[in-house]
C-alpha cells in the first residue's frame, strides 16, 4: 500500500513538473500570487482552495462549476481542495494543451454526474441524489451544462425566462448527435467525436467551456452577449431593411409562420448589385428548433445578394446568402413577404426552413458596431418586434452570433 502511495505520488509529482513547464516564470509567479490569496480565504492552513471559495472566484454555477472543481482537484483527491500542483496541472491540460486534451478535458467536464456516460435524457436510476439536490430537478448531462451556462451568463439579466431558457435547451440539444453505445443504458450517448463535431456547429458553446478557468476579470471569450440596440419609437410597418443599416455589418432574422428561426450575418453593407458580392466573413445559421452555424466552404464567391427594381427574370429582386439565383441558401423577396432556402454549397447548409419556401412572420436587420463605437449612430432605447419575441432574442444572445463572426 505505501508503495502505491509512494507511486501516486512520484506519478504527481512528474505531471506538475511537465505541466510547470507551460508557463513562465511572471506567469507561475501570477499563479502562486492567486493560489496564495485564495487558500488563505478557504480555511484550509494555506494548503488548498476549497470548493466554496473556488466557485465563487471563477463564478460558474451549478453542476457545472461543481463538476469543475471536482475534475481540477482531481490529481490531489480533493481532500482539502484544490492544491497549487492541482491548480498548475489542470491550467496547463485545459489552457495550454493540444487541441485534443483540451477537448478531452471539456468532454469530460460535461459529464456532470462522472459516470463515463454523456446522456441527453436522464436514466434516473444512475443519477445521483447529492446531483439530483444541487441541480434541484432531475435533468441530463447536457441540460445541466447548459442549465449552468445559462444562469452563469444571465445571472444579471432579469429578462432571460424560462420560456427561452427551455426553447434555448431544445435547439442546442436538437443539434447533437448520440452514436455511442453505453453499458446498461437503453439509450445512445454522446461520444467524443460527437461531441466535438457539436462544438464545430455551436461554437459559442466551445468557447465558453475552454475559458472557465480564465481570470474572471479578464472578459473571458465566449462570456459576453450582443446588446441589441434599437430606435425608441420604430413601428413593424416600417421596413426593417433601410438605410440606417448600409455602414454596418449586420445580422438578419428570420422567424417564419411555423415557427423556424433562421437567418444570415452579411459582413457587408446591403448595396444594390447585379451579381453576387461579399466575403468569407458571411454566414448562415439557424436557431430553433436546431442551433447550428454553416460558413462559407470556398466553393464558390455566391456569398450576398441585393437586387432591388431589376426587370430581368435572370436578377430576382431581394436579398440573399449563397447559392445560385432562383435557388438560394437563403432568400427574402423585395417586397419580405415571401422566401426560400434551399441546400446550397456556398456554405454546406442545408434548407434552413422547414420548407423550401416559406412566409415570414418577423424580419428583424440588427447592424453590428464595435464597442466604443460613435453614439450618435446608436441612440437608442426600447421597443422593436423583438422586444416582443424575447424568447428568439434571448436565444440569439445564448448562441453567441456576436463572437461567433469574429
Amino acid at each position: 500500500m505505501g508503495n502505491s502511495q509512494a507511486s501516486t505520488a512520484s506519478a504527481s509529482s512528474s505531471r506538475f513538473v511537465t505541466a510547470s513547464r507551460a508557463f513562465s516564470k511572471q506567469e507561475l509567479d501570477g499563479l502562486r500570487e492567486l493560489f496564495a490569496s485564495l487558500a488563505a480565504q478557504s480555511q484550509t492552513g494555506g494548503r488548498a482552495i476549497s470548493r466554496p471559495v473556488f466557485l465563487e472566484y471563477y463564478g460558474i454555477r451549478g453542476p457545472l462549476g461543481e463538476r469543475l472543481f471536482e475534475l481540477v482537484a482531481k490529481e490531489s483527491g480533493g481532500g482539502d481542495g484544490v492544491t497549487f500542483e492541482d491548480l498548475i496541472i489542470s491550467k496547463a491540460t485545459y489552457g495550454r494543451g493540444t487541441r485534443d486534451e483540451v477537448e478531452e478535458f471539456i468532454y469530460q467536464l460535461c459529464d456532470v454526474t462522472g459516470d463515463g456516460i454523456l446522456s441527453r435524457s436522464l436514466g434516473i436510476n444512475r443519477y445521483s441524489l447529492f446531483h439530483f439536490l444541487l441541480s434541484l430537478t432531475a435533468r441530463s448531462d447536457l441540460e445541466s451544462v447548459l442549465a449552468s451556462i445559462h444562469e452563469t451568463i444571465f445571472a444579471e439579466n432579469k429578462e432571460a425566462v424560462e420560456g427561452s431558457k427551455n426553447r434555448a435547451f431544445e435547439a442546442f440539444l436538437n443539434s447533437a448527435v448520440f452514436s455511442k453505445n453505453a453499458k446498461g443504458n437503453s439509450e445512445k450517448s454522446m461520444s467524443l467525436s460527437d461531441f466535438r463535431n457539436w462544438c464545430v456547429l455551436m461554437p459559442s458553446l466551445r468557447k465558453f467551456l475552454g475559458n472557465l478557468l480564465m481570470p474572471p476579470d479578464s472578459g473571458r471569450s465566449g462570456f459576453q452577449v450582443p446588446i441589441l440596440h434599437y430606435p425608441e419609437n420604430i413601428s413593424t410597418d416600417l421596413l426593417l431593411l433601410n438605410k440606417e443599416n448600409t455602414d454596418a455589418q449586420t445580422v438578419l432574422i428570420v422567424k417564419d409562420t411555423e415557427g423556424s428561426v433562421y437567418g444570415g450575418y452579411a459582413s457587408q453593407p446591403w448595396e444594390r448589385h447585379s451579381d453576387f458580392y461579399g466575403d468569407m466573413k458571411t454566414f448562415l445559421f439557424k436557431l430553433y428548433p436546431q442551433a447550428s452555424i454553416f460558413r462559407p466552404t470556398g466553393a464558390n464567391r455566391n456569398l450576398q445578394w441585393c437586387a432591388i427594381n431589376f426587370s430581368s427574370e435572370n436578377i430576382p429582386n431581394g436579398i440573399g446568402f449563397g447559392g445560385q439565383p432562383h435557388h438560394f441558401g437563403l432568400f427574402l423577396s423585395a417586397n419580405f413577404d415571401q422566401g426560400h432556402s434551399f441546400t446550397c454549397s456556398t456554405f454546406t447548409s442545408p434548407p434552413l426552413s422547414k420548407t423550401n419556401r416559406f412566409r415570414p412572420e418577423v424580419i428583424e436587420c440588427w447592424g453590428i458596431q464595435t464597442k466604443g463605437a460613435q453614439d450618435e449612430k446608436s441612440k437608442v432605447v426600447k421597443g422593436t418586434v423583438l422586444e416582443r419575441f424575447k424568447e428568439d432574442r434571448n436565444m440569439l444572445k445564448l448562441v453567441g452570433l456576436a463572437s461567433a463572426s469574429d
